[in-house]
């Protein structure tokens, strides 16, 4: 019996850039807008079931990632997290942070601290388009197909 892996069998969300080896989408994250995740391609479950070229490889992705929302939308903090409790496939979540967000400081996983900021969630979303395009252009170069 196969299991059913929900990032073997669709993108994950919103598909920013695909290569060989690995993608990157945009989630879609209530109360986060500049939610991004960067996706292994084929199934592994763990970071160490990578060779030590295909880590290199996944954490210049995400090096590409966290520079780009750094750029385009200036955030209070990056978190960067490689959970794969919920789906063991290996991705990383690369998420941009204001500290007007309805959790900051804490971690987007855990209860609000506070109301939404539409107005803010909205400005942001509105810089998405350019940001994913600045992505695809950087991962490009970065990574080749």
């Amino acid at each position: 019996m196969t299991v059913a892996c929900l990032l073997c069998d669709t993108d994950g969300g919103q598909l920013v850039w695909r290569g060989a080896k690995l993608r990157v989408i945009r989630a879609d994250e209530a109360g986060f807008p500049a939610f991004y995740r960067v996706v292994w391609n084929a199934h592994v479950a763990e970071f160490s079931g990578l060779s030590s070229a295909d880590r290199q490889h996944c954490m210049d992705a995400v090096t590409v990632v966290e520079q780009a929302l750094r750029d385009h939308l200036a955030p209070t903090k990056i978190n960067l997290a490689a959970l794969g409790n919920m789906v063991p496939h290996l991705h990383w979540h690369v998420i941009a942070r204001f500290d007007w967000d309805s959790h900051f400081p804490a971690p987007v996983w855990v209860a609000a601290q506070r109301p939404r900021a539409m107005l803010q969630e909205d400005a942001v979303r509105e810089r998405l388009p350019g940001l994913d395009a600045s992505l695809r252009a950087k991962l490009g170069l970065a990574l080749g197909a």
